[in-house]
């Protein structure tokens, strides 16, 4: 179960002013104190549980998890916690359509991949300055709105995202083709259209580390019986035609 004290002390405990408060996050608050609204840590640390089961699973099966977090002190926390899962993320700007319209974000993926093709097989160099300069700033735009996706060859089996309030496009793209959402929420957004809410601060960097420490164990967790399957199942393939 994730740790009270650990919750408590990276302040995930947290929530807005009072009077900024969406009612819909009543059963995850404790009490208000100082004008603030205080968490529910023991609802948080559940819930915790609950998600980290279920995302578990999603990597077990192979699927990718797409990490969103486009507001400054998450960007970096996400990118680092991410990428050491190999697990996609959105830390820029959210491209509309990312979901909805994917073919098209995929064009553009492979367009990335075209220009690094053109410049291992030298195509790059027989072009013109102006060229170079064209296809190089196009290259850097590209990989600045989508590097960290360019391995996502289809849709997502989830999202998590930090800032519900803030991703509100992503969290409706997802809605719409029933991909499952994961999120730290916090007291002045609405849980409703989350499939698995985690109540927390979503503002303090020091939180959002922590929740998401949890949350990238539990996919590496995923990811190792996986693995460990597979060679499980390759070994037993082996041995009939050893014996044979």
């Amino acid at each position: 179960m994730a740790n009270i004290q650990e919750l408590l002390e990276s302040g995930v405990h947290f929530g807005h002013l009072t009077r900024k408060w969406n009612p819909n996050m009543a059963p995850y608050i404790y009490t208000e104190r100082n004008g603030v609204h205080i968490i529910d840590l023991y609802k948080t640390s559940a819930k915790i549980d609950e998600a980290t089961a279920a995302l578990q699973k999603i990597a077990n099966s192979g699927r990718k998890i797409l990490f969103v977090a486009t507001k400054k002190q998450a960007k970096d926390i996400v990118a680092e916690k991410a990428k050491s899962v190999n697990m996609p993320y959105i830390t820029e700007r959210w491209p509309g359509g990312m979901l909805t319209n994917f073919v098209t974000i995929r064009k553009a993926v492979k367009k990335m991949a075209s220009i690094d093709r053109m410049k291992t097989d030298g195509s790059f160099d027989a072009l013109s300055k102006r060229e170079k300069l064209q296809i190089n700033r196009q290259r850097e735009k590209l990989e600045k709105n989508l590097g960290s996706i360019s391995d996502m060859t289809r849709l997502p089996g989830a999202l998590f995202v930090i800032d519900v309030k803030k991703e509100h496009i992503a969290v409706a793209e997802a809605q719409k083709l029933n991909i499952p959402i994961f999120a730290m929420v916090d007291t002045n957004s609405d849980p409703r259209p989350i499939d698995f809410v985690i109540p927390a601060n979503d503002d303090a960097s020091k939180s959002i580390d922590k929740v998401l420490s949890y949350v990238t164990d539990s996919i590496a967790e995923g990811l190792a019986d996986r693995k460990a399957d597979k060679e499980k199942a390759k070994a037993e393939k082996e041995t009939p035609a050893k014996e044979a």
